[in-house]
Order: structure tokens, then C-alpha cells, then sequence
């Protein structure tokens, strides 16, 4: 009996060996093959390396260079194929395999962002459409919000109805933005585009504002802004108003309250320094001068009116011209003797005299001196130096003079200065006063001017390095030198900033 059980367990073994022997080599429904290709959507632009996957067997492949792909010996039925790229979404396309068939599938994938919804249109609130009378200083706000809720940053984009300038501000992330140089009567137009990094900016519609037309400014000075020089105006507030495009390089101004005009230094299309005027809103720009203004660096070259605000006095190399600010009337008045330039020139009150000074062409053997309006020299101020100076301003009663000198006489190819201070000189006594006791060691005080009421000056202190900011100040200039108790007190009126005016 054990006998006969043994050889029927070794027979059923050996069955089930057989059996799973037969599996191994009889087809169940055959094979096919799937070839496809995966573009870009819309470009048709072929996709590398994109993951082609199918589903339920987990079969995977990758596209080539040309986006082709091929899976071969795929077991007859019906599938899904995907295909994966980051940056895009996945596709899927379905695939019915038969004995022996070949299968071609094509994908056109579509970019991630690509159901991202654009911005909606940014809405102005303020100013108001057509408002009257905004403030030189005013804030620009609108609101905006994105439909898939995308971080937005914003463009505003502001023209005007003086020039074709147009100012672009960009990449605001706030929906609120301060505008500071603006130009009293003039009438802006604005709008604001909202980007989600994704769709194109979405522009906001167009609205327009116009300033207030009155002018209280005190000071006048200048700032740089794209590679420029600008003239500003500043009342006593602090609000400051642009007065010049930035598009142009105008620099010096200066006041006249009887004729209501500022003149100023300006490039004009032949590379020359002309002197032109302007209303103190800005307005009605005039060329006064066509023999321009040289000699030195234009940056420390200078002018004067008359104190009627009729006449102009400009110097040219060796010269100095007279002429009418309607751009007549061309006179020389005075040239030097020994060919030096003269930089700067000014115009006492009573129209008498004009005091000068003059250097070679590196702005060094400095003179200033006065002369009559015959162009005869009258008083020697100062002569026989190293070092530069400038600065100059008459008072108004024609006795004192304002002026800078370098006291460590140095001088150099670059014109630059380390110890310069202002000083009053005194006509009748022959004699100066140094008012820059206060004046921080390894500074400068440059290009000082009087109030007017002659009670302070307004000048610029800036470190004597040649690359540090410039800022402005006044100071009082009292016979005692004093304010209550403090010797000749500095206050800071506006920073990076020049040439300032004080009217």
C-alpha cells in the first residue's frame, strides 16, 4: 500500500510540473505596438524626455530629441497612455491593441499656466478722473485683484500735456504710489497695468488729472534724475516741484522776483550751454542767448541779472556779455588781459558794478575782482593763490561780497577741493570773515548764496572725497555770528541735492 501511494504523489508532481511548463509557452491573445510623437500645444514644437506611461500594465518609456516615442510587444487590449513633462500638463489619449496592430498616438501638451486666468482690470480710485487743482505732491491709487489669486506686481505708465516725456514706474507691488515732481498747471494723464507673471499685463483704462497753478516756492535747486540735471522749486512746506524735464540737462537757476522769471543753464541741440528762462511754474521756456555760455567746466560756470530783471550778464572764455532777456542787445563789457577764463559773474543792485572771477583752464590763478560797467577793474578781492574759489553774491547795498576759497591751496587734474569755506568781505574795511566755523573737518561748503534778507546763507557742504552726497543748508551770518548763543547754526534743507537759489 505505501508502495502504490508513492507513485501516484510522483504523478500528480509530475502533472503539475508539465502544466506549469505549458504556461510558460502558449499564447493568450497576442501583441501589438503603439508609436506616437509629443509636441507643445500650438507651437507644435516636439517635447524631449517626456514620460509616456501605460495604464493598467506600467509599461514606460521616454521621447526622444524629435519627441517620437515606441513601445513594442504590448499585450493585446485596451489602455490609457499618458504622457508627463514638468512644465505642462499631463496628457492622455486611449489606445485599443490587436494581434499584430501598430497604434499611433499624439500628444499636444499644453503648458501648466495654461487655463491660468489673466488680471482683471485694475480700477483707478484716485485722483478722480479730470480732478482740478491736485497737489504737486499726491498719491496715485487704484485697486486690482486676480481671478486665481496670482501675486500681482503693477506698471504705471504717466504722461503730460507739456512734452511727448513719458514716466514709467514699474515693478509695485503696493496699490498705492507717491508721485513728488510733478509741475504746477499741467494736466496728466495715467494708467496702471496688473501682471501675474503668467498672462500678458492687463492695462486699467486711461484718466487724467491736473495740478494746482499756484507757486509759493522760496528756494530753487537742482537734482539729478536719469543721468540729468533737473531744476527744482520748494516752499517752505517742504513741497518740492519739478520744473524742468528730466529729459534735458538744466542746472543754475536763478531768480528774478521783478520780471517773474528763472533763468537757468541748459545743453541745447549743439552741445552748448545757452541760458534760457521759464515762468516759476515751469512755463514758457525762451532761449535767451546764442554766443553760449563758456570757458570752464559748465557745472561752475554762473551768471547774473540786473536787479530790474531787464538784462542779463553772462561770461564767454574771456569775456563778459550783456544782453537783454528777450535774447537782444549782445554787448561785451569787459575782457581780461592776461586770456584767463571767467567763470562766474555778478550784478551789484544799483546796476554799477559787477564783480568777476576769473581762471586759467584748469580753474586755477584765481582772481576775483571787481569792475565798473565800462569794464574797468575798480577793487582787487582776491589774487596771487593756489586753490580754487567761487561762489559769488553780492549784497544788496553793494558792500559786503559772498564767496568760497580753498585754504589748503591744493589743486589737481580733477578740480578737487578739500578745505572750502565761505567768507564775507567787506568793501569798505578790505577785510574777510570766515562763516563756515561750524563746518564739519574734511567737508566742503560750495556755492553759497544770500537770503533775502542777508540774515543767512543757503550753500551745499558735501565730504571733500568727490563722490559723496550733496546736500544743502543755510546758516545765519549775523554780525555776532550767533543765534541764540550758538555760533553760526547750520540747518539741513534738502538732501542730494546743488546749486541752490534763494528767493
Amino acid at each position: 500500500m505505501k508502495i502504490r501511494s508513492v507513485h501516484i504523489i510522483s504523478f500528480l508532481f509530475s502533472f503539475l510540473i508539465l502544466l506549469a511548463c505549458g504556461e510558460d509557452t502558449i499564447e493568450f491573445g497576442g501583441t501589438g505596438k503603439i508609436k506616437g510623437k509629443v509636441v507643445e500645444d500650438i507651437s507644435f514644437i516636439p517635447v524631449e524626455n517626456a514620460k509616456i506611461e501605460l495604464s493598467p500594465s506600467g509599461n514606460t518609456v521616454f521621447s526622444d530629441a524629435e519627441g517620437n516615442f515606441e513601445m513594442e510587444n504590448v499585450t493585446v487590449g485596451e489602455y490609457s497612455v499618458s504622457a508627463t513633462k514638468e512644465g505642462f500638463l499631463t496628457g492622455f489619449e486611449p489606445a485599443q491593441i490587436e494581434v499584430g496592430s501598430e497604434v499611433n498616438v499624439v500628444f499636444e501638451l499644453k503648458e501648466e499656466t495654461a487655463n491660468n486666468r489673466p488680471p482683471n482690470e485694475p480700477k483707478l480710485i484716485s485722483p478722480e478722473d479730470n480732478a482740478i487743482d491736485v497737489a504737486l505732491t499726491t498719491n496715485l491709487v487704484w485697486s486690482a485683484s486676480d481671478p486665481d489669486d496670482d501675486n500681482l506686481t503693477f506698471t504705471i505708465k504717466i504722461k503730460n500735456d507739456k512734452n511727448n516725456d513719458e514716466v514709467v514706474k514699474e515693478n509695485i507691488t503696493d496699490t498705492i504710489f507717491q508721485l513728488t515732481d510733478l509741475t504746477t498747471s499741467t494736466k496728466y494723464f495715467w494708467q496702471v497695468s496688473a501682471y501675474d507673471s503668467i498672462n500678458a499685463p492687463v492695462w486699467s483704462k486711461l484718466r487724467s488729472f491736473t495740478t494746482s497753478n499756484q507757486v509759493n516756492s522760496r528756494y530753487l535747486y537742482v537734482k539729478s534724475s536719469n543721468g540729468n540735471n533737473v531744476i527744482y522749486s520748494r516752499d517752505e512746506d517742504g513741497s518740492e516741484s519739478a520744473l524742468t524735464p528730466a529729459s534735458l540737462n538744466s542746472w543754475r537757476p536763478r531768480k528774478n522776483s521783478s520780471s517773474n522769471l528763472i533763468a537757468f543753464l541748459r545743453t541745447d541741440e549743439n552741445f552748448e550751454t545757452q541760458i534760457y528762462t521759464i515762468n516759476p511754474d515751469g512755463s514758457n521756456l525762451f532761449k535767451v542767448t546764442k554766443t553760449p555760455v563758456a570757458g570752464f567746466k559748465p557745472s561752475e560756470m554762473d551768471f547774473s541779472w540786473n536787479s530790474n530783471g531787464s538784462k542779463l550778464i553772462y561770461p564767454h572764455f574771456d569775456k563778459i556779455y550783456e544782453i537783454n532777456k528777450d535774447g537782444s542787445g549782445l554787448r561785451l563789457i569787459h575782457q581780461t588781459t592776461d586770456g584767463n577764463f571767467i567763470s562766474e559773474c555778478d550784478w551789484s543792485y544799483d546796476g554799477n558794478t559787477i564783480v568777476v572771477k576769473t581762471n586759467n583752464s584748469n580753474g586755477y590763478n584765481v582772481s576775483i575782482y571787481t569792475i565798473d560797467m565800462n569794464g574797468n577793474k575798480k577793487t582787487n578781492v582776491l589774487s596771487g593763490v593756489n586753490g580754487a574759489a567761487g561762489g559769488l553774491n553780492l549784497s544788496v547795498d553793494g558792500k559786503t561780497l559772498l564767496y568760497t576759497y580753498d585754504i589748503s591751496g591744493f589743486e589737481s587734474s580733477s578740480y578737487r577741493q578739500l578745505n572750502t569755506r565761505m567768507y564775507i568781505y567787506d568793501f569798505t574795511s578790505n577785510t574777510r570773515r570766515d562763516i563756515s566755523a561750524n563746518k564739519i573737518d574734511g567737508s566742503l561748503d560750495i556755492d553759497p548764496r544770500f537770503s533775502p534778507d542777508e540774515a543767512k546763507v543757503i550753500f551745499v557742504n558735501t565730504s571733500n572725497d568727490g563722490v559723496s552726497q550733496k546736500n544743502i543748508f543755510t546758516q545765519n551770518v549775523n554780525e555776532d555770528g550767533t543765534i541764540d548763543g550758538t555760533q553760526y547754526e547750520r540747518q539741513e534743507l534738502v538732501q542730494d541735492a546743488i546749486m541752490p537759489d534763494w528767493e
